[in-house]
């Protein structure tokens, strides 16, 4: 079955969809209820681009079992072309291939088998240009 979560969170993970403040015109993702900028409650959605930067990352050498297999990883806070910022692991690269400021795009992947039934769960993962 299914999580909750997961399901709630399908927009953002399969088409990068993310607010835009129609006061002030911050994007927030994930979408927000209230503009942390001017407070507004009016949204409308944008789909982010695919492409950004490393903003920061860190070596993940011991991880849960969900992602033991995959270790060593990279997980970078990225921010795409829209000024949005958000969270992927790093595939498809050598990790010393990654730093801060390296150019990324971003990816629709397999992230995870959940539960016991092995569910799979898709999401975005960054690969450096």
């Amino acid at each position: 079955m299914i999580s909750p979560r997961y399901a709630r969170e399908i927009p953002q993970r399969y088409r990068l969809e993310a607010s835009k403040c129609k006061g002030c015109g911050k994007i927030n993702f994930p979408p927000r209820l209230t503009c942390p900028a001017c407070s507004s409650r009016e949204f409308e959605t944008v789909k982010l681009s695919d492409e950004g930067k490393i903003l920061t990352y860190t070596i993940i050498r011991v991880s849960s079992d969900t992602f033991s297999r995959e270790t060593p990883y990279a997980v970078a806070i990225i921010e795409v072309n829209d000024g949005a910022r958000l969270m992927a692991m790093i595939a498809d690269t050598n990790l010393n291939n990654v730093a801060i400021g390296k150019k990324v795009k971003l990816v629709f992947r397999k992230i995870q088998d959940e539960g016991v039934s092995g569910l799979h769960c898709y999401g975005y993962k960054a690969v450096v240009v």
